[in-house]
């Protein structure tokens, strides 16, 4: 009788143990979403061929931010920037929609403009600017 009794609290026990594990699992695979933050108004694509393709396939994971923001760059720049989000951060894009980003990325947020050169040093002995201008 006491070993009946022993088996059956062994069977509750572990039945009972069944029950949280199962009710854990579930609570843990409910389906996760995130929120993100309204993108900063400044930062707006521009207006331009391809940009809807450029929201359908890169604001599913980033902000405007993150692409407005970037240093200007040309065709391959972008090429490579969109290869890495594809093979390193898994975006889901055909390679026809990635041309039609590259393009856009690269037309719309090309090189940045070339800085202006310092002004060349004066050789020595040579009139400065300003002596040159003066009257004499």
């Amino acid at each position: 009788m006491k070993q009946n009794f022993v088996r059956g609290m062994a069977i509750l026990t572990c039945f009972l143990a069944m029950l949280v594990i199962v009710g854990l699992a579930k609570e843990n695979s409910a389906v996760k979403t995130i929120e993100l933050p309204e993108d900063n108004p400044t930062a707006k694509l521009k207006p331009g061929p391809g940009v809807d393709a450029v929201e359908a396939n890169c604001t599913s994971c980033h902000s405007t931010d993150y692409i407005v923001r970037q240093p200007g760059g040309d065709t391959q720049r972008w090429q490579d920037e969109v290869n890495t989000m594809i093979k390193v951060f898994g975006a889901t894009v055909s390679d026809e929609e990635v041309k039609v980003v590259v393009n856009y990325l690269a037309n719309s947020y090309g090189p940045a403009p070339a800085k202006p050169q310092p002004a060349s040093k004066p050789t020595p002995g040579a009139p400065s600017p300003k002596e040159k201008s003066q009257p004499r």
